[in-house]
């Protein structure tokens, strides 16, 4: 076979480049809003794990919680309504030496960005992808979202919500995630502890996390999940055990359990596509004349 001559995939123990902090560009949330916490718990996963600024790549929908990437000092893309996880896929497979984390709120991703979700789940694509979850749409002032409670009043169900909450838990469960996780922004050093561990899992790794919407939800607020959320770890439950895990994902009451529900070792979708194989296709000769030329006309 002929010599590849893709460049290697750097190894971030020793490097000595920048890691990511915070940006320049300020958040824009209301004050006290829960994803201050989440953009906090991703921020110290990233320096725990010395993983430099030029290998992240934080990609968002549209939403409140998905002006993230604008606030940390690492690559992002800010695309269109539900669309964060094709464009994460995309960035992924194109470098796969690449750290690949979406970021987006329960309208965004378990709306009209849910049938992507599942399908990159399934695929088990190594990727974290991180939602904060406050059961209404906040950017357009308070809707009733996938995941809002029946008989929740919101703008749009002045008389209550009708239908039932979609579970982002149990759904990322039955569509093949392989790591598992739910965290609450009342508690920042667990959620970082989980999202640390998300992002050096081998697959695609999902970390839901009640993030309380100030303004616009005065039902699930932090002081109602302060007095419900308890951790798994210190329950016994086994996260290896799906069985187990899908019975915790069903919890909703007096009880609410956070952490980790499930993780297993699965091989990845970048494993076992054999074009991959060869290494990150932004470093693969494209076989084309004058590509140069062709890309600079979409740069």
């Amino acid at each position: 076979m002929a010599e590849s001559v893709v460049a290697p995939i750097a190894s971030h123990s020793a490097t000595q480049l920048p890691i990511v902090g915070k940006s320049e560009v300020r958040p824009t949330w209301c004050p006290g809003c829960g994803d201050y916490s989440v953009v906090a718990s991703i921020e110290m996963a990233l320096k725990r794990l010395k993983i430099p600024s030029k290998d992240v790549v934080i990609v968002s929908g549209i939403g409140c919680s998905s002006n993230l990437p604008h606030f940390l000092s690492s690559y992002g893309f800010h695309g269109l309504h539900g669309r964060t996880i094709p464009v994460a896929e995309g960035v992924r497979w194109g470098n796969h030496g690449l750290t690949v984390i979406g970021t987006g709120g329960d309208g965004d991703g378990f709306g009209i960005g849910v049938g992507h979700l599942i399908h990159a789940m399934r695929r088990n694509v190594k990727l974290t992808y991180v939602t904060m979850d406050n059961q209404v749409y906040g950017l357009t002032t308070g809707q009733a979202s996938p995941t809002s409670r029946m008989g929740q009043k919101t703008k749009s169900t002045p008389t209550g919500v009708i239908e039932n909450p979609l579970d982002p838990v149990s759904l990322a469960l039955a569509s093949g995630a392989t790591y598992v996780a739910r965290g609450f922004s009342g508690d920042v050093k667990h959620l970082t502890d989980l999202v640390a561990n998300g992002i050096q899992h081998k697959g695609f790794a999902f970390v839901d996390v009640f993030s309380p919407c100030v303004t616009y939800n005065k039902v699930n607020t932090f002081d109602f999940f302060r007095q419900r959320v308890y951790k798994l770890e210190n329950a016994g439950h086994d996260p290896s055990d799906l069985g187990a895990a899908f019975q915790r994902s069903l919890e909703w009451g007096d009880k609410i359990p956070i952490g980790l529900f499930y993780s297993v070792d699965k091989p990845t979708y970048e494993d076992l596509e054999q074009v991959l194989a060869a290494g990150p296709l932004a470093y693969q000769p494209s076989g084309l004349k004058g590509r140069e030329k062709l890309l600079d006309e979409f740069v």
